[in-house]
C-alpha cells in the first residue's frame, strides 16, 4: 500500500481531472504547519496538534476550474475571523468556490479585512458612501415586494440592507459565472444530508435541470450549557424543522418542545434557499428568491438543512440589545423586531442584572433537563449531528485557519471595492430612475408606498412580497 502521508497516494474527488496520481485539487503543497496566532481575535483558531484531517495540504482551496457546478454563498457580516473562517472554509469544504461578503463594523476593520482579501475566491464589499449611494439607486426601492420593511428600525433595516446586498450579489455571481447562488448568515452551515457524498456541491449537480430554487428547512442550536464560546466546535444537538417531522410528532410534542417560549423555534423557522443564477433573478428577502418574469419552480430538501446556531453563546442576549436603539417596551420592540424570542430578549437584556439574564437564559434557551431531551431525542425532535463540528476541528487541526491568518499580506486594497462597484453599476441590464441617498429621502411621508413599480414589471408574479423570516406553525393553525 502507498503511504498514505504522501501526495501521490491521495484519491480525488469525480470531476477534479487530476492526472498522474489521484488527490484533492489545490493539495499539491506540502501540509502547512500550524502555528498559533497571538491575536484575541484568532485565538481559538490556532489550536492544533498532527494534522488529523490530511486532505488540506493547501489552505487556499483553490480549485474552482474543476469542479461544477460553481457555488457562491453571498452574506452580509459585522464578524470577526474567529467565526467567519470556520463558516467560510467549512463552505468550501462543501464545494463553495465564491464568496461575496458585504462587511462593515468588525469584518471591515483592517485586521480582519486583510485576511479576508488574501484567500482566493473572497470578494469583500465595505459599506461606504459610494456603496450606499449606489444602492439608492437599486431598482428595489422603485417597488412594492419590499417596501412594508422600509423605513423601520433594527432588525426590519438589516432585512432591506441584506436585500440590497443579494441583489448586488445576484450581479457578481453572473458575471463570475456561478451556477448557483445561496445567501447564509455566518452563524449558519449547510447541512447536505442526503446527497451521495457529503457536499453542498453533490447535493445541487443531483437537482434536475428545471428546477429554479432550493429551500433548505433549518434546524435550530439547542445548546446543553450557557458557557458555549466555540458553537461551531461546542454544539452538537439542533431541534429539527416542522418539515422534516411527522404532523403528529410536532404538534403532539408542541408544548415540551418549546418550553414556555413563544414559538417552537426561538426564532426563525422558514429555512434558507438557494437560487440557480439566471436572467431576471431577483432577491425576495432574505430568505427566498424570486424572478421578475416567471414563477420559479421551488422544490425543498426531505433531509438537507440550513444549521442556525441562533442564541448559542450568552453573550448573543447583549450583542443584539447593543446593535438596537429601541426602547425596552412590549410597544417599541414591535417597531425593531420581526420575532417574538427577540423581543423577549432584547427586553431582558436591557433592563435585567447580569444574574436575571443568565437565569432567564438559563430557563428560555439552555436544554438542561436530560429526562426532557432524551424524550424528545427519542421523537427525533431532537438530533445529533456531528459532521461540522469535525470537519471544522479537522481544519482547526490541520492549521488552516491560522495558516491563512500568518499568510495575509500587511496592506489592505480598498480600491478593489471601488472597483467592483463600478462593474456591478455597469452590468446592470435594468434602468432604475436616479434618487438622492437613502438617508436624505427618509424623512419623506409614505415615500415607500408613493412608489411606482417599473414597467417591466407588469406581470402578477413580480409582485410577490419578501418572504419575512417567519415562526415555524403554531397548534392555533394545526388544522
Amino acid at each position: 500500500m502507498m503511504d498514505p502521508t504522501t501526495a501521490n497516494s491521495r484519491w480525488a474527488p469525480q470531476g477534479s481531472h487530476i492526472k498522474n496520481h489521484e488527490i484533492f485539487p489545490g493539495m499539491e503543497l506540502s501540509v502547512l504547519s500550524p502555528k498559533a496566532h497571538k491575536s484575541s481575535d484568532c485565538s481559538s483558531l490556532g489550536r492544533s496538534g498532527a494534522p488529523s484531517f490530511p486532505y488540506f495540504r493547501d489552505w487556499k482551496f483553490d480549485f474552482q476550474a474543476n469542479l461544477r457546478p460553481k457555488i457562491c454563498i453571498t452574506t452580509s457580516t459585522s464578524a470577526g475571523l474567529d467565526q467567519i473562517l470556520p463558516w467560510m472554509f467549512y463552505h468550501k469544504v462543501m464545494g463553495v468556490t465564491t464568496f461575496f461578503l458585504f462587511v462593515e463594523g468588525n469584518a471591515a476593520s483592517s485586521n480582519t479585512s486583510k485576511v479576508l482579501e488574501s484567500i482566493p475566491g473572497v470578494k469583500l464589499i465595505y459599506r461606504t458612501t459610494e456603496l450606499e449611494e449606489q444602492q439608492a439607486k437599486s431598482r428595489i426601492w422603485n417597488e412594492t415586494w419590499l417596501s412594508s420593511f422600509f423605513y423601520k428600525p433594527c432588525n426590519y433595516e438589516l432585512f432591506v440592507k441584506q436585500s440590497l446586498n443579494m441583489e448586488m450579489a445576484i450581479v457578481m455571481a453572473r458575471d463570475a459565472g456561478m451556477d448557483w447562488i445561496l445567501h447564509l448568515d455566518t452563524d449558519e452551515l449547510i447541512h447536505p444530508a442526503g446527497a451521495r457524498e457529503y457536499s453542498l456541491r453533490q447535493l445541487l449537480l443531483d437537482v434536475p435541470g428545471n428546477v429554479d430554487m432550493v429551500v433548505f428547512p433549518n434546524y435550530e442550536s439547542s445548546i446543553e450549557r450557557d458557557d458555549i464560546e466555540d458553537p461551531f466546535g461546542e454544539v452538537s444537538m439542533f431541534k429539527k424543522n416542522y418539515d422534516h417531522l411527522p404532523k403528529d410528532t410536532y404538534f403532539g410534542m408542541y408544548k415540551e418542545s418549546t418550553r414556555g417560549n413563544p414559538n417552537y423555534f426561538l426564532t426563525y423557522g422558514n429555512g434558507k434557499s438557494a437560487a440557480r443564477v439566471q436572467d431576471h433573478l431577483r432577491p425576495n428577502g432574505a430568505h427566498r428568491w424570486h424572478n421578475y418574469m416567471k414563477t420559479p419552480n421551488e422544490v425543498k430538501l426531505e433531509e438537507a438543512a440550513v444549521l442556525h446556531y441562533t442564541y448559542s453563546k450568552f453573550s448573543d442576549l447583549t450583542s443584539r440589545r447593543d446593535r438596537c436603539g429601541c426602547k425596552p417596551t412590549k410597544e417599541d420592540v414591535k417597531r425593531c423586531f420581526m420575532l417574538d424570542f427577540d423581543r423577549s430578549a432584547f427586553i431582558i437584556a436591557s433592563t435585567a442584572t447580569e444574574e436575571e439574564m443568565r437565569n432567564w437564559y438559563r430557563e428560555h434557551v439552555v436544554w438542561g433537563d436530560k429526562d426532557l431531551k432524551l424524550k424528545l431525542l427519542r421523537k427525533s425532535i431532537l438530533t445529533r449531528i456531528y459532521s461540522p463540528m469535525a470537519i471544522i476541528q479537522g481544519l482547526r487541526e490541520s492549521g488552516v485557519f491560522s495558516s491563512v491568518i500568518q499568510s495575509a499580506p500587511t496592506t489592505l486594497s480598498r480600491d478593489k471595492f471601488l472597483a467592483s462597484v463600478d462593474s456591478s453599476n455597469s452590468s446592470r441590464t435594468v434602468a432604475s430612475e436616479s434618487m438622492q441617498s437613502r438617508k436624505t429621502i427618509k424623512s419623506r411621508e409614505n415615500q415607500a408606498t408613493a412608489r411606482k413599480v417599473l414597467g417591466l414589471e407588469t406581470t402578477a408574479v413580480s409582485h410577490e412580497a419578501a418572504v419575512p423570516p417567519l415562526s415555524p406553525p403554531g397548534l392555533l393553525v394545526e388544522a
